[in-house]
């Protein structure tokens, strides 16, 4: 049985996000700023989109200028339906705290429905798995299919496009542990140039078939869907492809805001991807043989390579977009108790979403360097592209449909209704997608059912070692009780003893007393708890108990989106009136080497896999920044 992670209701006073509230000029800077992060991997979906779309249509034969405004059509309205009226109208609304994503949306759900629900907890946990794919399938597609431009400079470059991008992709993560901030000021000036030069492209080109502006009429698009039976099936696969990375504007609206992204994608960026696939429909039809490249053919042949140039760059800035994100991710993963600790390193002294996990970024290099090598070009890539996307897509609009109904205050049918809406188009597009199964489809398949196998191993795992640790524990009270009958030696100073569960006694105190027998004069028990909202008001960031003259019980708060760094919190206490000093302060953390017992409630692969991961996780020290030369590590067995 799935079980998700605990939650605790807090305050509900928190700072509104950036870009929620200010004037015009703020609005202004925020939508700017927003095009270099959020728009990246949509942006530059022109690149392959229309292309793919309409190979699939034809199947290599001649295209019908019907043909190509229909699918255009289609591309236009999928754009239309998908991410402005879906997610930039109503997803955005469900912000969490100002902050959003998969994890986010599936802590709002939990949080609206009231209660624990394993309906919630398992498609939040899909969600995050599937994005993982999207993260490694992103990279790979839109580099390639930006260095493939080269070919048409010059054929010379075409034995050589895969290595090109391997190098590209190589320096991309190398770069990765230095942090984004810098280069990140470069990435909106130059995205916006991107959208500007693909709207003039495609303005110059409409009027080589003004005809191709009868895309705007939908009944063109139902026609073509109608009139080409199982074809329009498949090529609705490929026109998913121009709202991959709607994700993205959910997943970070944290950074800039809802007012901002809704302006950015309403005045800007919408109106920029129309024009350019309006242009190369258009050129299409006046001349049927460029649909080989419609993009790069669309460019004046002295224009051709620093539109190459430009492609690339936007797309590592797609690339980019979609790393730091899977960061973020991961981060909320093991804050909500999905995944084990891991490494991660904080790049930025005064922005705390600017974050570098070594483990993570290595793993997402191998699998990037993996999918070029087996498919060794974008349309190959195609096929994969989609399925991880869709079903993202799918799992979003199943927990819309919780917060419409418990948050928003509809009832439940019309919860229902105003979700199967959109849930229709998406398992469309996702049903067309499965047919790419076999073509590369199982990549992202492959990539989302591991993922979903860890975490919930990992969380599954835990919970049961918890249940465990309580079972064979004595509780703190009792401890104390029987300390006051039987007085051990006591010493100067303070011991911080860090536990998960604050009701027993925590390991590391139970061996120091009997091995050492000894017992500092003032004891605090820390407990760091997670909670269903991004960010915790440092006015709740922490809460105490006196159980005794000398022993203090210490909850600290954290959002899933911060890094949990106790000596900070502890400083906080301090001036609060809680008295310790921090240079005769030792902390005692437990290190537990994990052994699988005959009678464990898991299987023996899900066993084996736990203590795996375990052996994975960074040390307490680390994780929860405290001082090395403070720290006392007292190791033990246990069997699970």
């Amino acid at each position: 049985m799935l079980t998700e992670p605990s939650s605790k209701t807090q305050p509900e006073s928190q700072p509104a996000p950036a870009g929620s509230h200010g004037g015009g000029a703020n609005l202004a800077t925020l939508a700017f700023a927003s095009l270099g992060v959020v728009f990246g991997d949509i942006g530059t979906s022109p690149l392959y989109a229309l292309r793919e779309s309409l190979v699939h249509a034809t199947k290599g034969g001649a295209v019908t200028p019907d043909e190509v405004i229909g699918v255009v059509s289609m591309l236009i309205w999928a754009l239309f339906l998908v991410v402005t009226l879906k997610y930039v109208i109503f997803v955005l609304r469900a912000d969490n705290r100002g902050e959003g994503g998969t994890l986010a949306l599936m802590a709002l759900a939990q949080k609206a429905f009231g209660r624990r629900s394993s309906i919630i907890f398992v498609l939040g946990l899909a969600g995050a798995a599937l994005f993982t794919g999207d993260a490694i399938i992103t990279p790979a597609i839109s580099v390639l299919s930006a260095v493939e431009g080269l070919k048409l400079v010059t054929p010379l470059f075409e034995p050589y496009v895969v290595g090109i991008t391997i190098v590209i992709l190589v320096s991309l993560f190398a770069v990765q542990s230095s942090g984004t901030a810098r280069v990140s000021t470069w990435f909106s000036p130059i995205m916006l140039v991107w959208f500007s030069v693909i709207s003039l492209l495609g303005i110059y080109h409409i009027g080589d078939a003004p005809e191709i502006l009868h895309a705007f009429n939908p009944v063109n698009a139902l026609e073509f869907l109608f009139s080409h039976g199982l074809i329009s099936f498949v090529v609705l696969g490929s026109v998913f492809l121009a709202v991959t990375g709607a994700e993205a504007l959910y997943a970070d609206m944290g950074h800039f805001g809802r007012k901002p992204i809704q302006a950015a994608w309403i005045f800007f960026v919408f109106p920029a991807l129309m024009l350019n696939y309006l242009g190369q429909g258009a050129l299409i039809i006046a001349q049927p043989e460029t649909i080989s490249n419609p993009f790069y053919l669309m460019a004046p042949d002295w224009a051709l390579l620093p539109l190459v140039l430009l492609a690339t760059v936007s797309t590592v800035i797609a690339s980019q977009a979609v790393i730091t994100g899977a960061y973020s991710l991961a981060r909320q993963a093991i804050q909500l108790g999905l995944l084990p600790r891991l490494e991660i390193h904080h790049t930025s002294d005064t922005q705390e979403g600017q974050i570098y996990l070594p483990r993570v970024n290595r793993l997402l290099l191998i699998g990037v360097l993996l999918l070029v090598l087996l498919f060794r070009s974008s349309s190959n890539l195609a096929s994969a592209y989609g399925i991880a996307v869709t079903a993202s897509m799918v799992v979003d609009s199943c927990l819309l449909f919780f917060i419409a109904w418990r948050m928003w205050g509809w009832n439940a049918w019309g919860s229902a209704l105003f979700v199967s809406g959109f849930l229709v188009i998406e398992m469309a597009f996702f049903t067309s997608n499965l047919l790419k199964l076999f073509e590369g489809g199982y990549v992202p398949v492959l990539i989302g059912a591991t993922m979903v196998a860890i975490m919930w191993t990992w969380n599954r795992g835990t919970r049961m070692l918890e249940q465990k640790t309580h079972r064979d524990s004595i509780p703190t009270r009792d401890l104390i009780r029987m300390l006051e009958k039987s007085k051990p030696t006591r010493v100067q100073g303070t011991a911080i003893f860090l536990t998960s569960d604050p009701e027993v006694a925590p390991a590391a105190l139970m061996h120091n007393l009997k091995h050492n027998k000894i017992l500092h004069e003032r004891v605090m028990i820390v407990c760091v708890r997670t909670e269903d909202m991004p960010r915790v008001p440092e006015s709740a960031r922490f809460e105490t108990e006196k159980l005794s003259d000398d022993f203090t019980r210490i909850t600290l708060h954290y959002g899933f989106m911060e890094s949990p760094r106790v000596p900070a919190a502890l400083a906080s206490l301090r001036k609060a009136g809680l008295k310790f000093d921090i240079m005769t302060t030792s902390f005692f953390l437990g290190r537990r080497t994990l052994k699988r017992s005959v009678n464990s409630g898991m299987p023996n692969w899900q066993d084996q896999l736990f203590i795996a991961m375990s052996r994975q996780s960074t040390n307490a020290t680390d994780f929860f920044a405290i001082p090395s030369d403070r720290v006392v590590e007292l190791g033990a067995q246990v069997t699970i």
